[in-house]
């Protein structure tokens, strides 16, 4: 089960750089546009960099075989997962609006599909995580 975390981790880190890429090649850090991305950069980059402090931690898991560290990925995973639904909360109804006839805010060419397999390998992984520092491996 814990392969498999790192498995699930690692593709839903996949989605989330190309969401990024999506997000950055649309604008999404140029913050005076008319059509500003309604995701602060803050919030982007701390989701990814916590994500991956969190990997860190669940490779280190696997080499070591430390139940503390197993803990620690799963905690630091659960503010990830947070700001993984606040930037939902503010992708929906962006998505939902139609597009201004000049400009959209960057986070609309985001495709659903991809949102959709980020989110549901996201809970998955958390899912493998948490079974896996409860059971000890």
């Amino acid at each position: 089960m814990a392969v498999a975390a790192l498995v699930t981790w690692l593709l839903t880190a996949l989605g989330g750089f190309f969401m990024l890429g999506v997000w950055i090649s649309h604008g999404g850090l140029r913050r005076k546009e008319a059509a500003s991305s309604h995701f602060p950069p803050p919030v982007i980059f701390g989701h990814m960099l916590l994500a991956a402090t969190g990997l860190i931690f669940w490779i280190l898991y696997l080499a070591l075989d430390s139940g503390a560290l197993a803990w620690i990925a799963l905690i630091v995973l659960l503010p990830v997962a947070l700001l993984g639904f606040v930037m939902l909360a503010r992708w929906i109804p962006v998505y939902r609006a139609r597009a201004a006839a000049t400009a959209a805010p960057p986070e609309r060419a985001i495709p659903v599909p991809v949102v959709a397999g980020h989110g549901l390998l996201a809970v998955v992984t958390l899912v493998l995580v948490l079974v896996t520092a409860v059971t000890g491996g």
